[in-house]
């Protein structure tokens, strides 16, 4: 273990006894798979020998300016979530990770060096997925996003703070990615003109859902908005959904973003950051199964959500591709990176799989509508 890693394991220890969290210290493990924030492990052993887990972390303030808006949203939808589960189900199991209270009954603490931190039951005998296996995992994790989708849906936008300003905003993002190009701050320009170029042949689609937004054809939800594979937790052994995690992003937004990160992040075998763009494709066996789970799971859809679930993927993946793109020009400053270029190659990546859903739309709608009028 390197000193950093040490010093970080200690940093955990320190900020697991603001918690209620019963027991002592055993060890901290570092889980590195988010983009953005710190996420450690802790174990802690009881006075009767059992050890259980819970998960540490700490919120990214150079993403999110207002981490204590983020908790305040975060403990919104989980108790309206708990509440409505209990009251529909009578069960409060599943749906969300629970939040451990802080000294003086907060839902987070503030480390010694700063940073706001908060803490979550560990759910056993539970994974994720960067990558789905089998049509199986599709149809559970989108059903899973419906369901979140649909138990949020009577959630007043009020109750819930807009903590990245026109995160899933296609026109801005494209406008800055234009910006940026104009200025090239890093020089690096150059060597992405045909990605560039690719994005400037699809300016005209990048309008369409804030378009209909603005209309009042679509509404405007509490969404999730992160709604990557790795965002459901899922039983080990019969690979059914059980939690939907990573709630940092829950503000107002539209359904069809989330949907489209589904497809995004579920339809293609290769990684994010496959650097073998071979190996990108968009599976319509899998997304078959997504729209099948996110149909079944989300009863609050109207009729122009559900048309536009096809346009939702394409546009979902040219975002992403589109924000990695800014900021490999940029210098890297928001997405962590592993490596030289790496940002350009997960745009690269994205990009090769908006090829691959034009080439598949058309099927892919016909699909959408028999799905459609079977549920009628």
């Amino acid at each position: 273990m390197s000193v950093n890693e040490t010093e970080s394991i200690d940093i955990v220890e320190q900020i697991s006894h603001e918690f209620a969290i019963a027991g002592d210290f055993i060890e901290g493990v570092e889980i590195d798979s988010g983009h953005i924030n710190n996420t450690y492990v802790a174990t802690y052993e009881r006075q009767d020998g059992k050890r259980r887990r819970y998960i540490l972390q700490r919120i990214n303030e150079k993403v999110f300016k207002d981490p204590l808006a983020v908790m305040r949203n975060v403990e919104s939808v989980t108790r309206h979530i708990n509440w409505k589960v209990l009251r529909v189900k009578k069960d409060l199991g599943g749906q969300t990770l629970n939040i451990y209270p802080a000294r003086g009954g907060r839902s987070f603490a503030v480390g010694d060096g700063g940073g706001i931190w908060r803490c979550y039951n560990f759910i056993e005998n539970c994974h994720t997925y960067d990558v789905v296996e089998n049509t199986r995992q599709a149809y559970q994790a989108a059903k899973a996003f419906g369901s979140f989708q649909d138990l949020v849906s009577d959630m007043p936008l009020e109750d819930i703070v807009d903590t990245i300003p026109d995160f899933h905003n296609t026109p801005k993002r494209y406008a800055r990615l234009m910006e940026v190009v104009a200025a090239d701050p890093l020089g690096r320009l150059k060597d992405v003109q045909a990605e560039v170029d690719f994005i400037k042949t699809r300016e005209g689609i990048c309008n369409k859902l804030m378009n209909l937004a603005a209309a009042g054809e679509i509404p405007i939800r509490v969404t999730h908005n992160d709604t990557k594979l790795n965002n459901v937790m899922m039983d080990s052994e019969s690979d059914e959904a059980v939690c939907v995690i990573d709630l940092d992003t829950v503000m107002p937004g539209l359904s069809l973003y989330d949907f489209g990160d589904l497809v995004r992040t579920a339809t293609s075998p290769a990684e994010e950051d496959e650097q073998d763009l071979s190996k990108v494709e968009m599976r319509m066996p899998m997304f078959e199964a997504l729209a099948e789970g996110y149909i079944d799971g989300c009863d609050c859809l109207n009729e122009t959500e559900l048309k536009n679930l096809v346009t939702g993927g394409k546009l979902m993946t040219l975002e992403v591709g589109i924000r990695f793109l800014t900021d490999h020009l940029e210098g890297d400053v928001y997405f962590k990176t592993h490596r030289p270029d790496h940002n350009l190659e997960r745009s690269r990546t994205q990009l090769r799989l908006v090829e691959c859903i034009e080439e598949k739309e058309e099927a892919m709608e016909e699909f959408v509508k028999k799905v459609i009028a079977a549920k009628n």
